[in-house]
Parts: C-alpha cells; structure tokens; sequence
C-alpha cells in the first residue's frame, strides 16, 4: 500500500508537469493568435463601414446628379436651366461646378459664369450603368477633387450628361473621425495608390508629398497588394519606422478600385496579448507549484480512499448489493463515498420494485389473454343458458344447446391449456383438415357477433375437397382471432369476408375486411408478443396465432391500406384427402 501511494504521488508530481506545460504553451499560442484575429477582425469592420459610408456619399451625389436631370425637363430656356444649375450648386456646397450637355458633348447650360471647364466623359470610360468617375486630382488649393458623369434623359428630350465637379473635403472628415485606440487612424487612397485622406494629423502633409513624389510608400504597396487579390491585412514598417498593423478594405459598388486602409502600432494593437500573455505564464507557474504540493500532502489519503470506492464498485457490479463503503473526510470524496452508499441502496430498492412490477405485468398479460380468448366462448355459453331456460322442453334445442356448450367447453379447455404451457408449449396433433368446412363451421359461429357490430360476415369458400395438415381447435382459434379483430377494426356497415383458394400444391385462406387499416409503420411489428393497435388487450392474438400457424409448417402474412382495410392470409402446404373421404367419394 505505501509503495503504491508513494508511487501515486511521483505520478502526480511529475505527469502534472508536462501536461500542464503542454496546456500552457498551446493556451499561449491560442491566446496570442486569437487576440491578435480579434484585432484584425475588428479593425477590418472599422476598414469595412469607412468603405461604405465613402461609397454611400459617393452614390448620394450621383442621385443628386439624377435628380438634377429629372428637373431639366422640357420647354426651359437656357438661362432657367442654368439657374436649376446654380440652385444646386449653392444647395450642395461639395459640387463645384456643375454643367449640362447633349449626348454629343455640346453645352446646354452650366453654373459657372465664366463657362464650363467640365467635358463629357469618354465612352470607353463610362459604366454599364450610365455612370462615371473620374481619377482623383488635386485642386488648385491643394484638395482632393474628381468629377461625376450622370447620363439622364429628361421628359421630351435626347438623353444628355449631367458632369458636376466633387470636392472631396468630406472624405477627410470622415476619415479624421475614425480612431483606432489611442493612435490609430485611417487613410483613403486612390485606384493608383495615391494617398487622397489622412487621419493623422502630423501625417496630412503626405497627401500632397505622396501626389509629387515617385517613391512608393509601405501604404501604396499594401494597396496594390489588395487591389492585385492579395491578404487583406499585413504589418509594415511606416514612414516614420514606426511598427505598424494595417487592415485595407475596397470601396464597393465605385467602377475607380480605391482603398481604405485602418493603421494602428502593433504595440498598442496586441498590447492586451502581451498582458495576457504575462499573467497566463504566472498563473501557469503557480499551477504547477500547487501540483506538486498537492500530491504530496493528499496523495496518500486520496489513493485510499480510491481503492476503498473500488473494491466497493466491483462488489456491486458482481452483484453484491449488500457491499457499502466507509469514506472518511470532508471533501467530495466523502460525498461521493455516501452517494455511492445511497446509490445501493436505491438499487436494492429498485430491484424489489422491477420484481413486483415483473410479476404485475405477467399477471395483468395473462388476465388479458384470458379475457382475450375466452370472452366469445364463455358468451356463447351464456346466451345458450338464457334460451335453455325458456326452451327447455324443446328436446332437439336442448341437443343444440348440448352439442354448443360441449363445443364452447373444449375452446375454453383448450384455452386453458395453451396459456398454462406457454412457457413449455406441447405438439399440436396433426390430422387431415377439410379447409372450407373447418371455415363455414367458425363462420357461422361469429355471424351473430358481427350482426350485433352491424357488420356483414359472409364465407366465399372456393378449395372444395382441399385439405391440410392441422389442428382443428388450433385453427379454429386462429380463425376466430382473425375474425374478431376484424370486426372490432370494421366500422357499422362495412363488411367482413372470409375466402379459400388453391394454387397448385398450396392452398390460402383470407380474412379482408373494409376497416381503418393498419399504419404501415406497425405492420412489421403485429404479430410480436404484447403488440397491439386496439385500445385494450396486449396483443396476444395475433401472436399466439403466428406461433400456431408456424407450428402447423404455414406461414401468415398482412397487408393493410389505412382507410380501406386489412387482409390477412393463411398459407398452408396442401395435404391429401383421407382414405375414408377416398373411399366415400
């Protein structure tokens, strides 16, 4: 025992070590990976709603243009229309200039005095849509400016260009309002890498440095990079050396590629990876000190306790129900010592239970196959003593009422019989059987119970001089479960049929009838023991009758059609005729 406990506590000391430096270094690993995604992803949402509101401010002053168009409808004079010019030009301070011309290039108004300095722009240029955009230049005042194309075609006249002159001044709000932590910004760039926005405010004076100069930057090379299909994040040492993670994302829906990247210092950017990083190494360290120490103070009473929960285990698993465990201490492995205790407990219970629900659940099935089988004899012999009793002088019914009673006598004997040997069945006794009177005779002995249901029950017996190997009380039991579930399936008014054919060296007997059907999902199962698709009953008949046909060498089978009805089908081998019926015929 000690050597083994001694053992135990070098397992824990030392297999908790690499285990926990395995966990720790891939945990590091995940965190620094996982933070430094999470940073990427979201600087990439900033980089992507940037894109977009560029884009939505871009589209908002081509429907502008649009709707300028619209207004120059027909029957204005020149001078009206370059009022409708002017009106907008004041109402929307971004466009500068606007001008209206034909589709061949000739002036038809402007809003500026000194004349147009807009032209049409080029076919190849233009988008499938109608629409164009020119490349960003630099204004006179240094600014960001570039020029919309809107091909309309106002009421009763040829289709024209509306071209306004943009000024981009609003791009550099938008991307002075975007901050990524402490020092990051974002910047727009051209579809030929030139820099038209800057957040950083010591780093504005790069648009105008960046539009002269022929050395590319780290930011226009990334941008190229996107533009060409490449990753849409990378790291990149700025101007300024500074270390810098840089997200990009291309405006959408613009025919010109331009690009907004979102920079921010990796130091700032994965400074929380860092400081997770730290405190996930200590906590790691001071894991593996606990560890250790733990196993060497618990170790000895931990292991004893164990043995003690398992040899109490296995006595319960050999089925030693009386076994219980004895766990000292305070600690989870007390309660799990009692919870053990208790769980025996409960299984002995339990096992007292499932014993007497056992024998409950046999008695109730075989009360049920009692009632089952026995109810239409026993009623027969009933309704037969109420008629005795008013035709007792009547000598050839009291000959009836003897040959009926006697007949009934046996069913039940036999009953009787078969429920008491179900557990050790005995032989059937097999003897020539005529199939069509065996099945007139069980016909005619359930027609007053299906004209009591207010159902048709009719014989159409087609195997004349047919025999079979069988039992006839057997077959006869067969028959009538057959034909009573038939009628208890069969709504008031339908109809019940009982039919034998042959087929060579076969002959068939059906029982079909005109009820609800049986659900296909439940046919392979009606003729298992204790299955059932009535209300009452565990579905002994139709197993007792499958285990009786099986045994006279036939075989049974079903078909069913939910709504129409249900046949049932006997298939016995075809025997000869005895030598008496021979000799008679």
């Amino acid at each position: 025992m000690t050597r083994i406990t001694t053992r135990f506590i070098l397992l824990i000391a030392s297999a908790a070590v690499a285990p926990l430096v395995l966990y720790g270094a891939v945990s590091i690993v995940n965190l620094r990976t996982g933070t430094q995604d999470s940073v990427r992803e979201g600087n990439r949402r900033v980089a992507q709603q940037i894109a977009e509101q560029i884009a939505q401010y871009i589209v908002h002053n081509q429907r502008v243009l649009k709707a300028l168009g619209l207004e120059l409808r027909a029957g204005l004079e020149p001078w009206q229309q370059a009022r409708i010019l002017k009106d907008y030009v004041l109402g929307f301070p971004e466009l500068r200039e606007i001008s209206f011309f034909t589709a061949g290039g000739k002036l038809i108004a402007t809003s500026r005095v000194a004349g147009p300095s807009l032209t049409v722009p080029e076919a190849a240029d233009i988008s499938e849509d109608g629409m164009y955009i020119a490349p960003v230049e630099l204004d006179d005042d240094g600014l960001p400016a570039t020029t919309l194309a809107v091909q309309v075609k106002p009421r009763d006249q040829e289709s024209g260009w509306i071209v306004g002159e943009l000024a981009l001044e609003e791009l550099w709000r938008m991307v002075d309002h975007v901050r990524i932590g402490r020092t990051g910004y974002a910047l727009l760039l051209a579809e030929d890498q030139r820099l038209i926005a800057h957040g950083h405010p010591d780093k504005k004076r790069l648009i105008a440095v960046n539009a002269t100069s022929r050395a590319r930057t780290p930011e226009q090379i990334f941008a190229a990079s996107v533009l060409e299909g490449g990753a849409s994040d990378t790291r990149y040492d700025d101007v300024g050396g500074e270390r810098m993670l840089a997200v990009a994302a291309r405006i959408p829906d613009l025919p010109l590629p331009w690009v907004v990247i979102v920079e921010q210092p990796t130091d700032e950017a994965f400074a929380l990876a860092a400081s997770l990083q730290k405190q996930l190494l200590a906590v790691i360290g001071l894991a593996l000190l606990g560890t250790v120490i733990a196993g060497a103070l618990w170790g000895r009473s931990f292991i004893t306790r164990i043995f003690a929960l398992t040899r109490a285990t296995q006595g319960i698993a050999e089925g030693r129900l009386d076994e219980r465990v004895a766990v000292s201490g305070r600690d989870e492995i007390r309660q799990l010592g009692d919870a053990f205790n208790s769980m025996a407990d409960r299984l002995v219970e339990l096992q007292e239970n499932v014993r007497k629900q056992e024998r409950q659940a046999m008695f109730g099935r075989i009360a049920a196959g009692l009632v089952h089988d026995l109810s239409h004899p026993i009623q027969n012999i009933y309704n037969n003593c109420k008629l005795i009793v008013k035709m007792f002088d009547d000598v050839e019914y009291r000959g009836t009422f003897k040959e009926i009673v006697d007949r009934e006598m046996v069913i039940v004997k036999r009953v009787i019989e078969d429920l008491r040997n179900i557990a050790r069945p005995i032989p059937l006794e097999r003897f020539p059987l005529e199939v069509d009177r065996s099945i007139r005779e069980v016909v005619e002995t359930m027609v007053p119970h299906a004209d009591t249901a207010g159902i048709v029950l009719r014989a159409e017996t087609a195997a004349r001089g047919a025999y079979i190997d069988g039992d006839l009380f057997a077959l006869g039991r067969v028959y009538r479960n057959l034909i009573i579930n038939a009628i208890q399936a069969t709504a008031p008014g339908g109809e019940v049929v009982v039919s034998t054919d042959t087929d060579g060296s076969r002959v068939r007997m059906r029982v079909s009838d005109t009820g609800c059907g049986i659900a296909p999902d439940r046919l392979n199962a009606i003729f298992e023991d204790f299955v059932t698709t009535k209300r009452r009953g565990l579905g002994l008949g139709l197993a007792i009758s499958k285990k009786i046909v099986e045994q006279l060498g036939g075989q049974i089978s079903v078909t069913s059609e939910v709504g129409k009805g249900t046949t049932f089908v006997l298939d016995f081998p075809r025997a000869q005729a005895p030598r008496m019926t021979l000799v008679a015929g």
